[in-house]
């Protein structure tokens, strides 16, 4: 919990701040952003293997060395980047710790759960981390809204707390798996699952790159209306991950992700297109409501993971295949923003969205094959 309450404090001050940080800073174009997210996401991609590297640690300690890692990004990011170039160095660091703990993340809250109650931790670990956002949103609102606070600034605060997230993981006590853990985990059971994080790496960067790219070359938006939607965002969040939790436990995750899907396709439509409604000065709103709810709709990707918990053939499987899995979902994450940035650059940023909807929508076909599996309760339980 408290793990979970440093690491929501970091994304409250880093979310919000980074896309304007680029801008305010370094003045790039939509095709050098949508570029930018090829050495951002490498990382991801390759997370499969620097997990690999540390196999013989227990995954708390996993955890403990992405958090240092991640916070030397951002420390960098603040006080090293007098260039764009290093600015990209200190990213990819950034990156590598970031993406390094996704993976344990999941597996340590799935093996705080008991039988068939996994969905329910992780959507209250989750609305945790998204309380405890809040009031990194607020330190970000207030200093950029009234003390004109420095990016350095937010960038350390965020450091900071990725340093003492690390610190509470490594009082954690490490429970070494009794299963021999494979570096390596490509299953053909698992190709659903695999097949789930291609689309939603396709769907995700779409709006990690270009969202608050629309707000802030389209609709000209500070840094403070980023934070105060990542507000509203939170305060909605806090219950919404708890009740997606137990939906989760009680309806499976078939339905939650169908109807994940169906909601995103009215996002992705919304953004994209509500400046040509007639709406006039309130298509503003529009876009500031389904900026909302994408963020929301992020939190269903829990629903993935006790889905594989469900379908794997042992606990052991869990971490090997979920870090598997985000390798696969970067591998379409480095690929789309690019040529988004280039879709952008030539038919406008609707088109972007557009072939955001569609992916939304094969998502949908892809959630109705899910089979109903239902976790039997037992007397083992996954290890951390």
């Amino acid at each position: 919990m408290l793990t979970a309450i440093f690491l929501g404090l970091y994304a409250g001050l880093y979310e919000p701040s980074f896309n304007n940080y680029l801008d305010d800073v370094f003045h790039i174009s939509e095709v050098a952003r949508g570029g930018l997210e090829f050495p951002r996401e490498l990382p991801g991609f390759l997370v499969v293997f620097t997990a690999g590297l540390l196999i013989f640690l227990p995954d708390v300690r996993i955890a403990v060395a992405a958090n240092l890692i991640l916070a030397t990004g951002l420390l960098g990011l603040g006080f090293l980047s007098p260039s764009f170039s290093w600015l990209v160095v200190w990213m990819i660091t950034w990156s590598v710790g970031a993406h390094l703990y996704m993976p344990v993340e999941s597996s340590i809250g799935v093996a705080l759960s008991k039988p068939g109650q996994e969905g329910q931790t992780l959507g209250q670990l989750g609305a945790v981390k998204t309380a405890a956002s809040l009031v990194g949103f607020l330190i970000v609102w207030l200093g950029f809204r009234y003390i004109d606070v420095q990016y350095t600034v937010i960038f350390a605060l965020a450091g900071l707390c990725a340093i003492a997230a690390s610190v509470c993981l490594l009082l954690m006590y490490p429970r070494q798996s009794t299963r021999k853990r494979q570096k390596l985990l490509f299953k053909k059971k698992y190709i659903l699952f695999y097949w789930l994080n291609v689309l939603m790496g396709a769907r995700k960067q779409v709006f990690l790159t270009f969202a608050p790219w629309v707000l802030i070359k389209i609709f000209e938006q500070p840094v403070t209306t980023f934070a105060l939607l990542g507000i509203v965002g939170t305060v909605l969040g806090i219950p919404f991950r708890a009740i997606l939790g137990r939906a989760i436990d009680r309806f499976g995750e078939r339905l939650v992700i169908a109807a994940e899907s169906i909601l995103l396709v009215f996002v992705c439509l919304g953004y994209g297109f509500a400046r040509e409604l007639g709406l006039g000065n309130l298509a503003i709103w529009l876009v500031f409501a389904c900026y909302i709810g994408d963020q929301l709709l992020f939190a269903c990707n829990i629903a993935r993971t006790t889905y594989l918990n469900k379908i794997a053939d042992s606990p052991a499987d869990l971490t090997p295949t979920l870090s598997m899995g985000i390798t696969i979902d970067h591998l379409v994450s480095m690929s789309i923003p690019f040529f988004g940035g280039l879709l952008w650059a030539k038919f406008g940023y609707q088109s972007v969205f557009l072939v955001a909807a569609v992916i939304a929508l094969i998502n949908l076909l892809a959630a109705l094959k899910i089979k109903g599996v239902r976790s039997v309760p037992d007397n083992t339980s996954a290890t951390v």
